[in-house]
Order: structure tokens, then C-alpha cells, then sequence
């Protein structure tokens, strides 16, 4: 017996213990304390009267006691493997299915060919968490969406909320399930063996109805083929890749041409294939003229249906192309083209010359018929300039036309300023007055206004820089103005408008006599008694300065480059 003394030494037996009033905390500690995040039992505290030194003795020899404490009965050895580790159940039952096999009837309204259909399904019940699924496998051609019907869930068995468990299910009954009746026909091998070891007899399984539409469907045609003596498989075993190919030229009657060709014949399985020869003749590639396949050469008289609309069967074909049939030298009319047959390979004239020896592969030349094509430009529209408009025709990328680099380099910054004024029916018209500017380096013309005061008309661009065709020129062969037809006087016609020259700069008159032997003496006399000067000798030293002028630009622009 262990003896509690307090502070007055008493034992702590009944009628010797006495209550703390000086107490005010009743609550049960906690037996447990956490230290760095680990659960530790919570040290007893210290008595009173005690030092902590003698609690922690005290502590120190209860645990001694139990460490060498020897039982008083002996036991035989434990056998841990008579007793089974615990093991959950949705652990146990994981993975583990129940399967079923089962069909409903479906009505099927408004139909002459039928009035129901059988529609088999599995259903599958996993005993992990007591849910079912209801799936239905495809059908082939059947023309029905098959798959997953119900979802995986608790299917309800009536309206009080109690759900179907495995101890419900069974062969040969009615599973309602949504307003449908699923009646089970057999099950799984696992099924069973599960069902028997839980002491549920099972019921003779049933048969699976056969859908009458379908079965009516596979049904075969009351029909007769004769059996062909001729053997697919020696034929493949003989003659795979083995090729006859032939070199033909192909009339294409429509674009009034030939093109040349390669007819392939396929001895494996008597298929041709018609490719067109890879050139360059500005066609889009498309090689391919006909895909393999078997020609008709024959069909039979009976047609009941229009041929050039639908495809032609087997049983509309009387007789195909076969070798005999290609003839070197001769035109063959394959799907409504007519080839004419020129050549073939060396295999092909060995396997003519032992099978065919009656047949002649003489080559012939090929003749090639190009149309003859005249490239006609249409007629100018007016939309931009003539050279930009021809480009747009000649390719599909318009390029920039090419210009007078010579030119533009002798010319640059040159221009010819002549007066005129607009000769027109309309009085308001007599007095306005324009510059006419022609730059040497492009040969364009452009008009500028002045403004007068008082006119009514706004002055200022009457004319954008553009080439001017002369009254009377083609657009095939256009004709533009140049300085030899810019006299005093004259009349130059622009778009509808007439303008007469009344009067030049002296530029114009130095440039004119530099390039006198190309300019006609009418031209350069009016702009010389316009401007008041007489004829002179001095054209011999005119050319001379233009010559030095023309070589030192081109001086220039080699150095540069």
C-alpha cells in the first residue's frame, strides 16, 4: 500500500482527507502537451511538500517497475497469423464488378417493317459503393446512337427512396429502372461465383430474343453467281509488280491540243492508271488524269438506270481492258478520251512477244499538235498609263515598266515652257491663259493655269505630269507628243481639250537648235521669229556643246557607279 501524506502528515485514507479551499480551478487537465509539433505526456505536477528533484524520482521508478515487470501466467507462443489484418471494405470490394446481361423492347411507330425492336444492354454493378450503370454495346448499321444509357449512380427501386442493391438482382427478372424494363438474361462468370459464395441461387439463365428487323436484314438475296474458273491468287502470286507501260499522246479535242502521256497497266490486278507527262508548259501540276482503276470496255444492253450520271458496277460491266486490247500505233478511247499509243517499255515489249507474239509493238513517231495562239491584249480602259495597263496583261505580278535610264540621266531637271491658251467655243474661255511644261527626261506634259483676277476661274494645276497621245494613234502602237510637234501656233490636243501655243522660253530655243537635224525646220523657224531671232550659222557649235554636255553626264554616272 502507497502511502499520500500531506503537509500535516496524514495518511490519505477516508476521514482524513480535507478539501483545498483555497482551490478555484476545476476543470481536467490535458494530458498531452505539444513540443516542436510532436504529441509528449504532460509531467505530473509537483505536490505539495515535495521537491521537484522527488517527483521526477518517483516518475522515474514507476517506469522501472513496469519496464521488469514478469507476468504471472506464461503463455504459449502467439501465432500472429491466426488472427487477419483488418481490411476495409471499399478496399476489399475495389475494382470489383458485377455484370449482367439483359434487353428491353422498344416500340417503334410508324414503321411497315417493324413493330419492335430488342435492344441488348450490360449492367454493371460496382460493389465499392453499391452503383450501377447501364450501357449498350453498338450495333453494327443499325443506325442507332449506342453507348452509355444511365451515368454511374444509385438507381432508385421505388418511390419511398430505397435504392437497388446486388441482393436484388437476379437471372430472369424484370429490373425497372426510369419507366424501362430490363430483363436479365445471363451474367459473368464472376458473377456467379460471387453470387453463390454470398448464398443467393442464381436462376437458369435465358436466352437473348433476336431483334426481327435485324435478322430479316441479314438475310441474303435469293441470287446465283456462277463460280469463275479463273484463280485471283495465282494471278497476284505471278504478277505483282509486273507493269506494263505505255507512251501515248493524248488528243484533248476541247483546248484543240495534244499532250503526251503514260497509260500504266497493272497486270496484279488488270487496273490502269493514266498520268500526264511532268513538263513545263505553264500548267498548274496536276499529273494524275485518271485515278487506278478497272475499265469497262463492254457493258450490257439492260441499263435501267442513266449511266453518265451514276457510277458502273460489276454487274453492269460485260467485259474490261485487258493486254490484248493496247496496241502500239493505234488510238484506244478509255472514259471518252482517245489516246493514241506511240511506244512502250522494253518489259513491255518482252511480255508482248511472249504472250502476245500475234501483236505488233512497232513504235511510232509522236507528233506532238500545239495550238497555234495569237496573244491578244485587250483594249485599254483608260484606268492609268498604257505601259502600266500592258504590264498588268503580259504577267500575273505586273512589273514596273522599264524606263530610258540614258534619257532621264542626259535630261534631268530639263523642261520646255511654252504659253498657250485654251481654244474653246465658250466665250468665258478667251482669256485664260496656261504654262505648258515638257520634261525631257520622261517626255510627259504637264498644263499649270494662271490665275487672273476677276476671271471666275481658280488657277493653279490644270494638268497632273502624264504622256499626251497624238489625236488619231492606236492603243496598239500609240504615238505621244515630243518637241518636233510643239510649234508656235500649233495646236496640241489634250483629252478633249485644245490648247494653241502662243509663245516659248529661251530654253526652248537653245535646246531646239542644239538638236536642230532632228527637229523640221517649220518648228524651229516659228519659235525663232517668236522670240525675235534671225537665222544663224551657229547650229554646227550647238551640237558641238551638246556632245561635250552629253559625254560629261555619262562620265558622271560611271564614276559614281
Amino acid at each position: 500500500m502507497s502511502w499520500n501524506w500531506n503537509s500535516r502528515g496524514l495518511p490519505f485514507l477516508p476521514g482524513y482527507t480535507f478539501q483545498d479551499v483555497t482551490k478555484s480551478a476545476f476543470h481536467r487537465p490535458n494530458t498531452l502537451v505539444y513540443k516542436n509539433g510532436y504529441a509528449l505526456p504532460r509531467r505530473p505536477t509537483v505536490g505539495i511538500g515535495q521537491s521537484p528533484l522527488m517527483s521526477e524520482q518517483l516518475i522515474e521508478q514507476k517506469i522501472s517497475d513496469l519496464t521488469f515487470e514478469r507476468p504471472d501466467v506464461t503463455y504459449d507462443s502467439f501465432d500472429d497469423s491466426q488472427f487477419e489484418a483488418f481490411v476495409p471494405a471499399y478496399v476489399a470490394l475495389d475494382k470489383k464488378v458485377l455484370r449482367f446481361y439483359a434487353y428491353f423492347e422498344e416500340n417503334v411507330l410508324y414503321s411497315p417493317d417493324e413493330e419492335y425492336r430488342i435492344r441488348p444492354v450490360v449492367i454493371n454493378y460496382f460493389l465499392e459503393d453499391d452503383t450501377m450503370c447501364i450501357s449498350e454495346p453498338a450495333v453494327e448499321n443499325s443506325g442507332m446512337p449506342h453507348g452509355k444509357r444511365i451515368k454511374r449512380q444509385h438507381l432508385p427501386k421505388n418511390e419511398q427512396g430505397a435504392h437497388y442493391r446486388w441482393t436484388d438482382l437476379n437471372l430472369g427478372i424484370d429490373l425497372e429502372v426510369y419507366g424501362v424494363k430490363y430483363h436479365i438474361t445471363h451474367c459473368d462468370d464472376f458473377t456467379k461465383e460471387f453470387m453463390e459464395s454470398e448464398g443467393i441461387n442464381l436462376n437458369d439463365p435465358v436466352s437473348m430474343p433476336v431483334d426481327p428487323y435485324t435478322e430479316h436484314r441479314r438475310k441474303p438475296l435469293l441470287s446465283h453467281t456462277t463460280p469463275s474458273d479463273f484463280d485471283r491468287l495465282h494471278q497476284f502470286l505471278t504478277m505483282d509488280r509486273k507493269v506494263l507501260r505505255f507512251f501515248a499522246l493524248w488528243d484533248d479535242s476541247h483546248y484543240g491540243e495534244t499532250r503526251p502521256v503514260t497509260i500504266t497497266y497493272f497486270l496484279v490486278d488488270d487496273t490502269v492508271e493514266i498520268r500526264e507527262a511532268d513538263a513545263p508548259n505553264g500548267r498548274i501540276p496536276f499529273p494524275v488524269l485518271m485515278r487506278r482503276q478497272r475499265l469497262p470496255k463492254k457493258l450490257k444492253e439492260s441499263q435501267a438506270f442513266p449511266t453518265c450520271v451514276l457510277e458502273v458496277s460489276k454487274e453492269e460491266v460485260d467485259e474490261y481492258y485487258s493486254p490484248k486490247d493496247f496496241h502500239v500505233g493505234q488510238t484506244i478511247t478509255l472514259l471518252g478520251r482517245h489516246f493514241q499509243l506511240c511506244d512502250c517499255d522494253g518489259f513491255t515489249k518482252e511480255y508482248y512477244a511472249k504472250n502476245h507474239p500475234d501483236i505488233d509493238m512497232k513504235p511510232i513517231e509522236r507528233t506532238e499538235k500545239l495550238p497555234e495562239r495569237k496573244k491578244e491584249i485587250p483594249p485599254y480602259n483608260g484606268f492609268g498609263s498604257l505601259e502600266d495597263t500592258l504590264q498588268n496583261c503580259l504577267s500575273l505580278i505586273p512589273k514596273q515598266p522599264k524606263k530610258n535610264l540614258l534619257q532621264l540621266l542626259e535630261n534631268d531637271h530639263k523642261v520646255l515652257r511654252y504659253s498657250a491658251r485654251l481654244d474653246s467655243q465658250f466665250s468665258e474661255d478667251e482669256g485664260r491663259r496656261f504654262v505648258l511644261s515638257y520634261f525631257l527626261a520622261n517626255d510627259m506634259i504637264s498644263i499649270y493655269e494662271k490665275p487672273t483676277r476677276n476671271s471666275g476661274v481658280i488657277g493653279g494645276k490644270f494638268l497632273e505630269k502624264t504622256r499626251i497621245p497624238k489625236p488619231g494613234s492606236t492603243v496598239d502602237h500609240p504615238e505621244f507628243y515630243s518637241p518636233a510637234d510643239l510649234a508656235i501656233g500649233s495646236t496640241v490636243e489634250v483629252f478633249n481639250h485644245r490648247f494653241v501655243l502662243t509663245d516659248a522660253d529661251q530654253y526652248v530655243l537653245t535646246y531646239l537648235e542644239s538638236i536642230s537635224s532632228q527637229i523640221p525646220s517649220q518648228t524651229l523657224a516659228s519659235v525663232r521669229q517668236k522670240l525675235g531671232v534671225r537665222t544663224t550659222n551657229n547650229e554646227q557649235n550647238g551640237k558641238s556643246q551638246s556632245a561635250d554636255y552629253k559625254n560629261m553626264l555619262i562620265y558622271r554616272y560611271i564614276s559614281k557607279n
